[in-house]
């Protein structure tokens, strides 16, 4: 009986857990405004900190850029009932922290790279979405965000080449 008891209660505490996983969609939504949140980020310490005129461009870029993706995701979460993080994941918060302890030179070659290796992981989160995610919003919000998200990659990739910064 004493072992019943335990199994039961073990279903009945995983019970919630297992109802509140979120779909790969959710997922989808949250792991894009951490994306979006932390873009906007970088690209006002870019602003701020960055020694080239270009790296300053884009960082202004992302900042209108993303600043608009992330009220439109806000308001799809909002019409799902989806409840979206206050900030950035622990990646990027570590890679704010590093950014904000550079300045001049190796600040700009250290906000190319991670905004190279940024843009082509979203890149693969949109493409993925729009390719098997289940919710048509969330699907066309993917669709609709990628093409800007890939002129980001091309443009970052060619500052990188004037720079002399290579792509790791």
């Amino acid at each position: 009986m004493k072992n019943l008891k335990s199994v039961m209660g073990v279903i009945l505490l995983g019970a919630p857990l297992l109802a509140s996983a979120a779909s790969p969609d959710e997922a989808f939504l949250k792991k894009a405004a951490q994306g979006g949140m932390a873009e906007v980020q970088a690209g006002e310490l870019a602003q701020t900190k960055g020694s080239s005129q270009a790296v300053k461009d884009f960082g202004a870029m992302m900042v209108k850029d993303h600043s608009a993706a992330n009220a439109k995701l806000k308001a799809l979460a909002a019409s799902k009932d989806v409840k979206l993080p206050d900030g950035a994941d622990l990646k990027h918060k570590a890679m704010k922290k590093k950014l904000q302890m550079k300045s001049g030179a190796s600040f700009d070659k250290e906000y190319i790279e991670g905004q190279i290796k940024d843009h082509k992981d979203t890149v693969d989160l949109l493409q993925k979405e729009t390719a098997s995610g289940q919710d048509g919003d969330a699907k066309a919000f993917a669709s609709e965000v990628l093409p800007t998200v890939q002129g980001h990659l091309q443009k970052i990739e060619q500052i990188a080449a004037n720079a002399g910064v290579s792509d790791k």
